[in-house]
């Protein structure tokens, strides 16, 4: 697997991260504030903020910006892998278009969608530091990071309906398999190049596919592989 792959697969896994901006107040003083994030397809990173928060201040005067991620359930900080995105911030002009996919990852954020202080910024990364654990430690170049334009980009809104529709059993099963949750309530909510997100009994769980699918039909073929190794042929 290519250290770029691996570093969207770590983005992909979490929802927040520390954010970093260059103060308007205190003339580019690094400033960092906690930021839910949403991994797009192509892998940039999507988030939702105030006009009244420092860090949209910050960003306005200067779009540079860093992200940095980890796994904030896994006590090992040093040991365990770990992304830094390092980019520009740009507001995103169709913001129902974002706000769609956006909310079926972060629903609780309807309340800050409905306000109009609140905008959507797409963070296009220029390079990123890569940290998979002791001793793997690699730059990642933008150009080999991002996957733009291929087709399940415009089929995921069916495939979820389907999913959801049909097969509600086997994304219960794929939760018992790779997470040990006895799941009661789930729903697909994303799939991507890398995998797919299930929100189950109100947390979203990532799940990645073992090589890179680009189409509906690809994406088929990896969830049928999901359902066998799960025990299921649902």
């Amino acid at each position: 697997m290519s250290n770029a792959r691996e570093a969207r697969q770590l983005l992909r896994a979490h929802r927040y991260g520390a954010l970093s901006t260059l103060s308007k107040k205190f003339d580019g003083h690094p400033f960092g504030s906690i930021t839910p994030y949403m991994v797009d397809h192509d892998g940039s990173l999507l988030i939702l903020i105030s006009t009244l928060a420092e860090h949209t201040k910050n960003i306005a005067a200067d779009p540079r910006i860093s992200l940095i991620s980890h796994n904030q359930r896994n006590p090992h900080i040093q040991t365990q892998g770990r992304i830094t995105l390092m980019g520009n911030a740009e507001i995103v002009a169709d913001r129902a278009a974002a706000g769609q996919r956006y909310l079926r990852y972060f629903p609780e954020a309807q309340t800050y969608f409905a306000m109009h202080d609140f905008s959507f910024y797409r963070i296009a990364p220029l390079a990123l530091r890569y940290i998979g654990g002791f001793g793997h430690i690699h730059w990642v170049k933008a150009e080999n990071y991002l996957m733009e334009n291929y087709p399940l980009i415009e089929q995921e809104t069916a495939i979820l309906a389907h999913m959801n529709a049909d097969h509600t059993d086997s994304l219960r099963r794929y939760c018992l398999h790779t997470h040990q949750l006895e799941a009661q309530t789930v729903e697909m909510v994303g799939i991507d190049c890398d995998g797919f997100d299930v929100r189950a009994d109100g947390d979203v769980y990532r799940f990645d596919f073992p090589e890179p699918v680009l189409d509906a039909q690809q994406a088929r073929a990896a969830l049928v592989a999901f359902a066998k190794s799960a025990g299921t042929t649902d």
